[in-house]
């Protein structure tokens, strides 16, 4: 049975305002309010076709008289901030991600109309870190626990939903794990990170990425919000690329740097401007940078009942089509192989010399009958 009455929280952002607009185009479903801090900007106001907006916060009881008033029957929580710099600093985006959902959480367990509570959660949860596993599985725990920002504040609030469940067992609650969200229109932490001309990375490490579609995001949501699955699932796509071969993907400029460093050039290059407000430069986000981190997806096709449309690597092109490359790809690609070729070249060369200053050098054979003599 599709909802009557669904409140989406952080309308205002596309993610949001995406799922609201397909919500709203539902004729099955009633009424759809998308409530936020500040009114959505043109782009995504020109989407939301009948959705009710409300300027409220939800950090304070007024939440909770939309609630009830409007007779909400399904809430998908989705005004969780990824980064201080667009929640006003960290002290902000903490009191917004964990006291507002809070709030909105203690709101939902005095209504008496709801009936569904859907949480837009993240594989940050999981951590990054050398001794993580190939691949994470909802029943898996990170093996070092996120010490701050975005993912300490996600497993917060993860931690509320669970309390809240066990208190309203007649409410069905989905946490939606995803993982980093990429595409044309989309502006995510991951996204914001691989725009920029040359990409700083740790030397020596090569992570492991593991992308979703903005689309592929917005149809789970979707099916979250009408359908009836209850529990905890990853939500990512088939595949994964190594950071390195997103960024030549993308034409853009590898730059290894010290692990060391990549705090101080995080800094360097948000005070010259050359990043936005949803770049991430917090020691979680570097982590992730380092070691990566790939999510097992059998919930989501076989329970969930969804098979993404895109791949990572399909994501990634898809959003390659739209970001003007700083080289082409071909151009990395044959200076990486004119380099591989001249290093074999010098590899070859150098056994050769080893071969010949080994015959060289190679001691003579025994002679029957002869002792070694060693000085005393």
């Amino acid at each position: 049975m599709p909802p009557a009455v669904v409140l989406v929280t952080g309308v205002s952002r596309w993610l949001g305002g995406a799922l609201a607009a397909e919500l709203a185009a539902d004729p099955a479903i009633d009424r759809v309010i998308g409530v936020d801090t500040v009114p959505p900007p043109p782009e995504v106001l020109r989407r939301l076709g009948r959705t009710e907006f409300v300027r409220a916060d939800i950090r304070s009881p007024l939440i909770g008289k939309v609630i009830e008033s409007a007779s909400v029957d399904t809430v998908v929580h989705m005004n969780i901030s990824a980064t201080p710099a667009s929640a006003g600093g960290r002290a902000s985006m903490k009191e917004l991600n964990v006291i507002g959902t809070m709030q909105l959480l203690a709101a939902c367990q005095r209504s008496t109309s709801l009936r569904r509570l859907v949480l837009k959660s993240t594989s940050a949860v999981y951590g990054a870190s050398s001794r993580d596993p190939a691949v994470f599985t909802e029943t898996m725990q990170a093996r070092r626990v996120p010490s701050g920002g975005f993912a300490k504040d996600s497993l917060d609030i993860e931690g509320y939903v669970r309390s809240y469940a066990r208190r309203r067992p007649d409410v069905g609650v989905a946490v939606l794990r995803s993982t980093n969200l990429i595409g044309p229109r989309i502006d995510s932490l991951l996204s914001g990170f691989l725009r920029m001309p040359v990409v700083p990375t740790a030397l020596g490490y090569d992570a492991r990425v593991q992308l979703l579609h903005e689309d592929d995001a917005v149809a789970v949501l979707r099916q979250a919000t009408t359908g009836d699955f209850v529990g905890t699932v990853n939500v990512g796509s088939t595949g994964t690329v190594l950071l390195s071969q997103a960024i030549r993907r993308l034409g853009r400029v590898a730059l290894p740097v010290p692990e060391q460093a990549m705090g101080a050039v995080g800094r360097l290059t948000r005070r010259a401007g050359l990043v936005g407000g949803s770049v991430d430069w917090s020691p979680e986000q570097m982590r992730f940078l380092n070691f990566g981190r790939v999510v097992d997806t059998r919930v989501l096709r076989e329970e969930f009942g969804y098979t993404p449309q895109y791949s990572t690597e399909e994501a990634l092109a898809d959003y390659a089509r739209t970001l003007p490359p700083v080289l082409r790809p071909e151009l990395v690609d044959e200076a990486a192989a004119s380099a591989r070729t001249l290093l074999g070249r010098v590899a070859g060369g150098v056994a050769v010399v080893r071969s010949i200053a080994g015959d060289r050098h190679r001691p003579a054979p025994a002679v029957p009958g002869l002792r070694a003599v060693h000085d005393a």
